[in-house]
């Protein structure tokens, strides 16, 4: 008996080994399936993102009373890129939005969100941004007009802790912050982020190349959230981009081809997430 569970304790061992993550595979989940990098960093052409030149600058040009930006090159790229920056500097510029030369960034850069970050998967997404090709792009540089600071998150001021959560609604948290879900779905009409009385509400109007679009009400409730929608219309909307009435989604929420590449204990626990926001109208 001692021998049959010693084998069965080798052979656990093995297949555990066989399908643990490097943290350039954990780091390219992240960015991949979750992150949704590509909509700020990749240039977009008639077609859509431009693969080809992926993370060298984004299209999109945010101008508001506070700055003016277009999402950076991210490539390793020495000259246009952050391939002169160190492991510590583009950890430090994820979670604290500052730059090595001591600049913070527009939080149009969901830095706030990425507080939540496990050290692990910092480190990772360090790890695999750093394999991506480097490409010549020189951006416009940001233009700074006052100080503006991320809204702080209730629960995500700081890494969640050492370990990704087991439990499926803090998991489904932690997912859902580092997709920045609430970044478009708890601002009010004029703008402005409110985490604690809009939590989930939706309602501000979206405009950009995707023309426009107003975010929707993803609370609790029956009517004018998602709380009558079943676990797999909530997983449809997420992994094919299609709401339940059979619309299809538009961007910026039309992340199917990132979301789609989720696992399912993921998706499970986002879902089961999102089961827990308060019903508003």
């Amino acid at each position: 008996m001692i021998y049959v569970f010693a084998v069965l304790a080798v052979l656990c061992g093995a297949a555990t080994t066989a399908v643990a993550e490097t943290p350039i595979e954990r780091g390219s989940y992240l960015v991949n399936a979750v992150m949704a990098c590509d909509g700020c960093h990749t240039p977009r052409g008639p077609g859509g993102l431009i693969m080809e030149r992926r993370f060298s600058g984004g299209s999109i040009v945010w101008d508001g009373p506070a700055y003016t930006v277009q999402g950076s090159n991210i490539t390793p790229d020495r000259d246009t890129g952050i391939g002169a920056w160190s492991d510590d500097d583009l950890k430090r510029l994820l979670i604290s939005g500052v730059r090595p030369n001591g600049v913070s960034v527009a939080p149009q850069m969901p830095y706030g969100f990425y507080r939540i970050l496990t050290p692990g998967d910092l480190d990772a997404i360090a790890a695999y941004l750093k394999t991506a090709k480097p490409v010549s792009n020189e951006m416009p540089p940001p233009v700074y007009k006052a100080a503006a600071y991320p809204v702080p998150l209730p629960g995500a001021e700081t890494s969640i802790g050492d370990s990704v959560p087991q439990d499926q609604v803090k998991r489904g948290f932690y997912l859902a912050t580092l997709a920045h879900c609430m970044e478009c779905h708890s601002r009010k009409p004029d703008g402005t982020q409110d985490f604690k009385n809009w939590w989930g509400k939706g309602g501000h109007e979206m405009k950009g190349p995707f023309g426009s679009v107003v975010v929707a009400n993803i609370s609790s409730n029956k009517e004018k959230g998602v709380g009558a929608w079943t676990d797999p219309e909530l997983k449809r909307a997420l992994t094919e981009g299609i709401s339940r009435d059979g619309r299809v989604l538009k961007l910026p929420m039309a992340r199917q081809r990132y979301f789609s590449k989720m696992t399912e204990q993921d998706l499970d626990a986002i879902v089961a997430w999102v089961r827990t926001i308060p019903p508003i109208e």
